[in-house]
């Protein structure tokens, strides 16, 4: 098996500005620190991949920046020309949460663009499947205005490029990021030729957003499946999620390709949310998308980065994932992994199982089950 890796250093040149979490400094009471969305992460799980003998062994894939046509597929025209004006000038904020400086608006094209390498590497059979950590983020981007530290509809836009630059047919989404994926959900919420699915904390960020009734409208009804759980779910609420609605939804569906937005901030020690996901469990998640990639569409697997604030963490959660895709092993082992594992809850609990059930339910929704 060749998996492919897309990285570029102008991805760690991102600049979300100074700020304390989430929230920007500057507000009076919100003293200036490192903001959440930083490149350290991401610069620390491409550093283990190295430092443990994977990344040797992954093919590369050089990323090039989307064209402002294909970032118009789903973005508008007033709101691109508003973020490379921002860009140009001293930055800006895209719109919710999302600051960035000068220069972010050629990065964010690179990172869509990324995407779009990635996809097109997989089509093309240079490798059977890719992770690809590009920065900024993008699923709560919506085709108006950035959101959550997402200045364009990364994944979406991915598959916009692949129906209509590489003529596939159906394409399907699955997001496990602790967040809602919100702006993928709005971009095909009525196109039956694309399934989302989204798995995150219930009712957490966005607010008000992804609940298990938002399961799309007109001609895409049925392929929108929101998943929310409940704050503190671990591996095994998210083992009984892939097994009993996405796996499902897949074989159902049978797209020719599936993206995994791959936020890593379902782990245990994730600052911005609330779920206890160790580097096993996100193993057994990659685990699941391979063998139901295999089973309905060649092994066509697409793994591209969003979320995950851990400096400690997010590099190990990683390495999982990318062994799992690869069938390698490295010469590194998790050092929290018998920690996390051993915490309480980690197994499937009650009101976990019943938020489960209802999105279940709504397999019944998709066309042709």
């Amino acid at each position: 098996m060749a998996t492919g890796w897309l990285c570029h250093e102008l991805y760690f040149w991102h600049d979300t500005r100074a700020g304390a979490g989430f929230m920007p400094a500057g507000h009076g009471t919100v003293e200036p620190d490192t903001h959440a969305e930083n490149p350290g992460t991401k610069r620390r799980l491409r550093n283990l991949l190295e430092v443990s003998g994977v990344l040797s062994q992954l093919v590369p894939v050089s990323p090039r920046p989307a064209t402002e046509e294909e970032i118009l597929r789903f973005h508008t025209r007033e709101y691109v020309d508003r973020i490379k004006a921002l860009s140009a000038d001293n930055g800006g904020d895209a719109g919710e949460l999302t600051p960035f400086g000068p220069g972010g608006y050629e990065i964010a094209l690179l990172a869509a663009g990324g995407v779009m390498s990635a996809i097109d590497a997989v089509l093309d059979g240079t490798v059977d499947n890719i992770y690809a950590l590009t920065r900024p983020p993008g699923h709560h981007a919506e085709a108006d205005l950035g959101r959550g530290f997402c200045i364009f509809a990364n994944a979406a836009l991915g598959v916009m490029h692949a129906q209509q630059s590489r003529g596939l047919g159906k394409v399907a989404v699955v997001d496990w990021d602790v967040h809602h994926g919100n702006g993928t959900q709005k971009a095909f919420y009525s196109d039956p030729s694309v399934l989302t699915i989204s798995v995150h904390q219930d009712n957490y960020y966005p607010p008000d957003s992804g609940y298990v009734r938002d399961n799309g409208e007109g001609a895409g009804v049925g392929c929108n499946i929101n998943v929310p759980l409940p704050p503190g779910s671990g591996v095994g609420a998210y083992v009984a999620t892939f097994e009993r609605v996405v796996a499902p939804a897949l074989r159902a569906f049978r797209p020719e390709l599936i993206v995994v937005a791959s936020g890593l901030d379902a782990s245990a020690m994730d600052p911005l949310a609330h779920m206890m996901v160790h580097s096993g469990g996100y193993r057994q998640l990659t685990r699941i998308m391979l063998d139901v990639a295999t089973e309905v569409c060649g092994g066509r697997l697409v793994v591209e980065h969003e979320g995950g604030y851990s400096s400690a963490y997010v590099p190990y959660c990683g390495l999982a994932v990318v062994e799992e895709l690869s069938g390698l092993k490295g010469t590194i082992e998790d050092p929290f992994l018998p920690i996390f594992e051993g915490v309480g809850g980690q197994a499937l609990q009650p009101h976990q199982d019943a938020a489960i059930a209802d999105a279940e339910a709504n397999l019944a929704n998709l066309p042709g089950s």
